[in-house]
């Protein structure tokens, strides 16, 4: 049993950040059913890769869709809407991504028809910009947040230029932002016995990821550029080449600058004023990163990394993600997890007592349409009848 075990998620979501949150909730127990539009979640198709499943499943799609179930369901049906209200009779939360306004067009808004009907129900919606404001109703997708939230102008180093971050990582914050937001209106209700809307935004939360950028910036008035691998408010923190491989030495206090100092047989660096106390290394960082880099250029950078993480500083190689994920301790934190052929990352949620992980491989599209409606009452011949008024697809609509 997981620790969300019990919760029912009715998940309207598709792309990234929704399926993102509630895989999160799906890892640790809830029932998370999966209502996807006739044309399916896009991300079914963004590959390659592809699996060798009979769809020809994206790993996009797979990646974040675990543990769930999916039905296909046509809300622009008037058939579909009431199937969406029947199961949402007992569920405790439901999480959409549609354009804000949709599901108040259909009228499935919060406000006016869901929060009368289901008191207790938590709604998440998940947007690029909110339902107002100046850039109110926009469709936003991670890069477009990335850029517009300052995300990129951080990103890289002064001869690059702003750069994307390699993973979605505004997508992925958002989904669990929502997943926190979600569970804190769910501890609120077990005292009022109310549910909530949740307005989450990817431009909210890809602002609330500048740090210590923004912080700086209030502080000091200045605008933050890209700095690359070094951090703008300690030193050494940054990447150096060894004879081997590529390492990180992430120093944040002046004892783990000492320290580093013995263990690299340069102690004298920790005694210089000009590296002294960590303002006066950020303020002397180039001639730091010489000393450095001279330090650690004929090293076995695998074998100097072990060593000095060993003796506790933060020092480690710079792995390509192969060589992470079949890392050891990957596979001692299990952090790959396989399950019936499948095999994606673990939960990194670690509970003593319900551990939570994979129990059910992603679905394939409406392929447990039969079993949730049937759970809810529809008998045989009402599904049959859902599926003729084409309410209920089968088959993905390309």
């Amino acid at each position: 049993m997981g620790a969300l075990d019990g919760l029912k998620v009715v998940d309207l979501s598709r792309v990234l950040g929704g399926p993102f949150c509630t895989m999160i909730l799906a890892d640790h127990g809830a029932d998370v059913i999966k209502l996807e539009p006739p044309q399916g979640d896009e991300t079914r198709d963004w590959g390659p890769p592809f699996g060798a499943d009979a769809d020809h499943t994206a790993s996009y799609f797979i990646g974040v869709n675990r543990n769930k179930r999916s039905v296909g369901l046509d809300l622009g049906k008037p058939e579909g809407r009431a199937v969406l209200l029947t199961l949402l009779a007992d569920a405790d939360v439901l999480v959409e991504n549609f354009k804000p306004g949709s599901m108040e067009r259909w009228g499935l808004g919060y406000e006016k028809d869901l929060a009368s009907r289901f008191p207790r129900l938590v709604h998440c919606r998940i947007s690029g910009f909110g339902p107002d404001g100046p850039l109110g109703g926009r469709p936003g997708y991670d890069a477009i947040l990335q850029a517009m939230s300052g995300l990129m102008s951080v990103n890289g180093d002064p001869m690059t230029g702003p750069l994307r971050l390699g993973t979605p990582v505004v997508d992925l914050a958002t989904g669990l932002f929502s997943a926190v937001g979600i569970l804190m209106a769910l501890f609120e209700r077990a005292g009022s016995g109310r549910g909530q809307f949740l307005d989450m935004t990817l431009y909210d939360c890809g602002m609330a990821l500048l740090h210590p950028q923004a912080a700086n910036f209030f502080l000091n008035g200045r605008r933050p550029v890209p700095l690359g691998n070094p951090h703008p408010n300690i030193a050494p923190y940054e990447k150096y080449q060894t004879r081997t491989c590529e390492i990180f030495v992430a120093i944040g206090n002046d004892g783990q600058f000492a320290k580093l100092a013995r263990e690299i047989r340069r102690p004298a660096l920790a005694t210089d004023p000009r590296f002294l106390t960590n303002a006066a290394r950020v303020a002397n960082r180039p001639l730091l990163m010489e000393e450095l880099a001279a330090c650690f250029a004929a090293e076995d950078g695998h074998a100097l990394a072990e060593r000095l993480l060993s003796s506790g500083l933060p020092v480690g190689p710079v792995l390509a993600v192969n060589e992470a994920i079949e890392a050891p301790h990957t596979a001692h934190r299990a952090m790959v997890t396989t399950f019936d052929g499948y095999r994606g990352l673990g939960t990194p949620i670690k509970f003593s007592r319900t551990p939570g992980g994979t129990h059910r491989m992603p679905p394939a599209f409406a392929a447990d349409t039969d079993g949730v409606l049937a759970e809810h009452g529809f008998p045989a011949e009402k599904i049959a009848e859902l599926r003729v008024s084409g309410a209920l697809p089968d088959r993905r609509r390309k």
